[in-house]
């Protein structure tokens, strides 16, 4: 609904090198090929956040853009009937400027100066302009504006809307070292060894927890002086289990931190990392941390343990910027006045096939969803020439953009091999998408297979989410190959690549689409001389989390 309310703040964000401080509200830089002679020399619009979650729009902004030495004095932000006069101040690049400053501070670290003035933010649209004299410098229109969410103006004037505060990260590279590879049921053991082995910190992050083992360490290495923060999803699909609050009770009473992301400040649709920080090592999955997906006890998972400084650094930086935003409630406060629903717990035993193994890597990279995991992704996938192995839970129908990216490399003469679970709550979706595939590769002759998979009692259902390209890169993560997942989740994903590591998880994928299968592994319009398709496993994750909490998301 359209309401008028009066300008809380205008925010000109200070300038500098560094990108958005935590907690702080994510806007435009300046683009890296600006010179001197092509920087501009008026002020811009570049931002406006006309629809705040407090009662009375309490904290209403515009971001504007100044170059270097401008007077700001000077300029006046008009909607046609208000202004706002700003202070007499000489600024370089972005500072704040606002007539409830209090207000604002919640909202960003940078220096807030007082205006005067008034201008209305219609949340049903607004035409602004910024004015020097009698002259126009900058003009900016918006339309409907979503609750808690910023408009960023691009140079032509063209809107982005984005939940206030979320982050715009970049990959994190590091060249060398090595990683623990893993599978799962196979070695739950060693996300646990890398949490017991902490001595000053962990920074565990996860969509649910129902794991009373790690919780148990967690527990342990809070009682010896570790800082142990626990980050979680407040809302998942079929809400927190009794047995997820008893534990999260036991942590907080054991001294570790204990948040929650959810709730009218969330910046995401779900926080579904699975990942944890213990010292100068870290561990990231495809699983939760609960008997189903850690433990061992139902799902067919991968995962890795790395100790790259930058890779993570990354993954703490990451955590930090979201345990510390506005949004992470304390679990004292998410519990107050809630029910939880009683659950299951996944007691199933399979065979231990795989051991974990320490392998040399050539690169490591960190992606991060949504800021840059949908474009890295896509751009590993393009750039296959010989073989692409996906495993996946679903898929988010045929166009999903990484589905999409896949085809493409099949009909470019790319190997493609997609497996997909066969559990009885996909099943009728994921057979559709199977035979679809099959069509498509048997009427244009591309060497493309799909098939579900059949488990035949080393795991109960797959979980994974994991790619392997041209048999030397590894994408293993929490990311699922649907919309939601790329553009709303908080997701993250290891990019591994060097030829140890790529036979490491091409051969447990192997093992897993020899295990049994659906039909043929092969189509029949494959040309006789295409012979032994690489590996590709497309892990898709929907919210069904089949075990002790069924939830879309897992």
């Amino acid at each position: 609904m359209s309401r008028v309310a009066r300008l809380a703040a205008v925010c000109l964000l200070v300038a500098g090198a560094v990108g958005p401080a935590v907690g702080a509200v994510a806007d435009p830089g300046t683009p890296s090929n600006v010179t001197d002679a092509t920087r501009p020399t008026e002020p811009r619009i570049a931002a406006v956040y006309p629809n705040p979650v407090a009662d009375g729009d309490r904290g209403e902004f515009v971001v504007i853009d100044a170059p270097n030495g401008t007077d700001i004095g000077d300029y006046r932000l008009s909607d046609g009937d208000g202004e706002l006069v700003l202070p007499n101040r000489t600024v370089g690049g972005r500072v704040a400027v606002t007539t409830a400053p209090r207000a604002v501070r919640n909202l960003t670290r940078r220096p807030v100066v007082a205006a005067n003035g008034s201008v209305a933010l219609a949340n049903g649209g607004e035409r602004l302009r910024l004015r020097r004299g009698n002259a126009t410098v900058a003009r900016a229109r918006y339309r409907e504006a979503p609750e808690g969410k910023i408009a960023r103006f691009d140079d032509r004037g063209a809107v982005a809307w984005r939940p206030l505060g979320r982050t715009d990260r970049s990959v994190v590279t590091a060249t060398g070292g090595t990683a623990r590879a893993f599978t799962l049921p196979d070695a739950p053991g060693v996300p646990l060894d890398v949490l017991r082995s902490a001595n000053s910190r962990i920074l565990l992050a996860g969509y649910t927890f129902t794991s009373g083992r790690v919780a148990r360490a967690l527990e342990r290495a809070a009682r010896r002086g570790v800082d142990v923060r626990v980050l979680l999803d407040a809302e998942p699909v079929d809400g927190i289990t009794g047995r997820q609050a008893r534990l999260l009770d036991s942590l907080a009473d054991a001294g570790a931190t204990v948040e929650l992301l959810g709730g009218p400040h969330g910046r995401y649709a779900f926080h579904h990392p699975k990942y944890a920080v213990a010292d100068g090592r870290a561990v990231v999955l495809t699983e939760n941390w609960k008997p189903a997906g850690t433990g061992g006890h139902a799902s067919r998972g991968w995962g890795a343990v790395v100790s790259q400084p930058r890779i993570v650094e990354g993954l703490a930086e990451t955590f930090r910027a979201d345990a510390d935003w506005r949004g992470a409630r304390p679990w004292s406060q998410v519990r107050r006045g809630r029910s939880f629903d009683r659950a299951g717990v996944a007691n199933g035993s399979y065979p231990s096939h795989r051991s974990p193994e320490t392998v040399p890597v050539n690169r490591t990279r960190l992606f991060v969803a949504p800021d840059n995991a949908g474009p890295a992704v896509t751009a590993a996938l393009a750039g296959a020439d010989g073989s692409i192995d996906v495993i996946q839970m679903s898929v988010d129908g045929r166009d999903q953009r990484f589905l999409r990216e896949t085809l493409r490399a099949a009909r470019r003469g790319v190997d493609v091999r997609i497996l997909l679970s066969g559990a009885w709550y996909v099943e009728e979706e994921n057979r559709r998408l199977v035979e679809h595939l099959r069509g498509v590769a048997e009427r244009e002759g591309l060497p493309l297979a799909a098939k579900l998979a059949e488990p035949g009692g080393d795991f109960e259902k797959i979980h994974a989410k994991g790619v392997v390209i041209d048999g030397d890169q590894v994408l293993v993560g929490s990311l699922n190959w649907n919309g939601e997942s790329v553009r709303s989740n908080r997701e993250v994903v290891l990019s591994l690549e060097g030829e140890a590591v790529g036979e490491y998880y091409q051969a447990a994928f192997a093992a897993d689409w020899d295990g049994g299968g659906s039909g043929p592994s092969l189509p029949v319009g494959i040309a006789a001389g295409v012979g032994g398709c690489a590996l590709l496993a497309i892990l898709v994750a929907r919210r069904i989390d089949f075990g002790e909490n069924v939830g879309v998301g897992g």
